[in-house]
């Protein structure tokens, strides 16, 4: 037994050998702790005799603590000239969404905060729509695909691009962003409709009622039509802002860009085509709000899909008739086919938004969600086939408010638009 050798002669002198041995070899003091002999030890026996103690040498330990001393130096140094990446985690968001460069940083604020009507009754923060990540994606098409394929942490919390970043852009930027073309002509249906509304709260710095006319409402449309019933109340969204021609003409003071951009003429405006076959007097209004001067660099965005029940031919053939149109009138190709050097006109083709839970039963089967995502599917490929860019909207929703099943709210229609001013930010002038 283990336990037997320890009390037997011929193994004490061995072992005894065998400690001096090692101890002169490597030129440090070892003590051996026994319970036959308690005068070899500076320590009191233990309770359990079978056990050998080796103190630790002074000279070790001081050589050990000198290491500790010059590593956690070299750490200190390191870290002072090289930070650790660390995570962010924005309040409110309950997750880190990853590193942000310190290029970014100033993106951590709230660019709506100081936008007229904003209080209590109107709580709305960009922080709360989206929180910069990472990196911003270096051109257009990725930033179509991390925008169309990102996703939400939670029921309406910010929205996450996939691979890499957009940005939320303050006001001068956006003006900036949009002085870049004579004309910015949105052609579609409602979910359009919201998106130009959307534009105008944010080049009128005005959260109450900056997506509406409320030049001409009286005392009842001003307390019904008020920050997201902007969008919320049908009889308040049919009021929207169509032009940009109509601000300057009724409320020339509230609109931003001039005042940043002294030299800003850009027009802003919405064709509501909404079904194919497209009636010609509504083909004719498109085609006469097209500045014909090929000079003038134009950007066009596209929206259609519900009216026609989400068939991919119909929604084909209108969006086909709605290209020709452009084409007739500017002059320039909007298809270019192939390898061909030249340049199409900017185009961006958005398809619907998800289906929410309030969305009528008779149009579940026919434009629920299964068949918004196949649409949405289906139309980039015809989209890229004529080389039009595709923005899908199903991903930034699906864990948003539709406060009718089908329309998003303010907070939905602002990231939309924010959307569509990173695609134009990324285009080549």
């Amino acid at each position: 037994m283990f336990g037997d050798n320890l009390h037997d002669p011929a193994f004490q002198g061995e072992s005894s050998r065998g400690s001096t041995d090692k101890s002169h070899r490597r030129g440090r003091t070892m003590s051996r702790l026994s319970s036959f002999d308690n005068r070899s030890s500076s320590f009191p026996p233990p309770t359990n005799p079978p056990s050998t103690y080796i103190t630790a040498s002074p000279r070790l330990a001081r050589r050990f603590s000198r290491y500790l001393l010059v590593f956690v130096a070299a750490i200190t140094v390191i870290s002072y000239w090289h930070p650790i990446p660390s995570f962010n985690t924005p309040q409110g968001c309950g997750f880190p969404l990853g590193y942000l460069p310190e290029s970014r940083s100033a993106e951590l604020r709230d660019t709506l905060a100081g936008y007229k009507h904003r209080g209590k009754a109107c709580n709305v923060s960009s922080l709360d729509l989206h929180v910069p990540f990472g990196h911003v994606c270096v051109d257009k098409n990725s930033m179509l695909t991390a925008m169309s394929t990102g996703g939400r942490i939670g029921k309406d919390a910010p929205y996450v691009p996939r691979g890499c970043d957009m940005q939320w852009f303050d006001t001068w930027d956006v003006c900036r962003i949009l002085s870049k073309y004579s004309q910015v002509i949105l052609v579609g249906d409602s979910m359009l409709r919201h998106v130009i509304g959307a534009l105008n709260i944010l080049v009128r710095e005005d959260l109450g009622y900056g997506g509406v006319t409320d030049w001409n409402f009286n005392e009842q449309e001003k307390r019904k039509c008020f920050c997201n019933n902007q969008f919320d109340v049908r009889d308040c969204s049919v009021q929207g802002i169509f032009s940009t021609a109509d601000v300057i003409e009724h409320d020339p003071l509230s609109f931003i860009c001039p005042k940043v951009i002294p030299e800003w003429a850009t027009e802003l405006r919405i064709e509501q085509i909404v079904r194919y076959p497209i009636p010609e007097d509504e083909r004719r209004r498109l085609e006469k709000a097209i500045d014909p001067n090929p000079s003038q660099q134009k950007a066009f965005i596209l929206g259609h899909g519900l009216w026609n029940n989400l068939e991919v031919d119909q929604a084909v053939n209108w969006l086909d008739t709605v290209l020709d149109t452009i084409d007739s009138k500017t002059g320039a190709r909007t298809r270019l086919r192939g390898r061909s050097p030249r340049k199409n006109l900017p185009i961006l083709l958005m398809t619907p938004n998800a289906a929410g839970d309030k969305k009528p039963d008779e149009w579940i089967v026919s434009q629920g969600n299964k068949a918004l995502v196949q649409f949405e599917h289906a139309m980039a490929v015809q989209a890229a086939k004529r080389r039009v860019d595709h923005l899908g909207t199903w991903n930034m929703s699906i864990q948003a408010t539709m406060y009718d099943g089908v329309h998003m709210d303010m907070r939905g229609n602002l990231l939309k638009a924010m959307m569509v001013l990173n695609w134009l930010n990324l285009l080549e002038a």
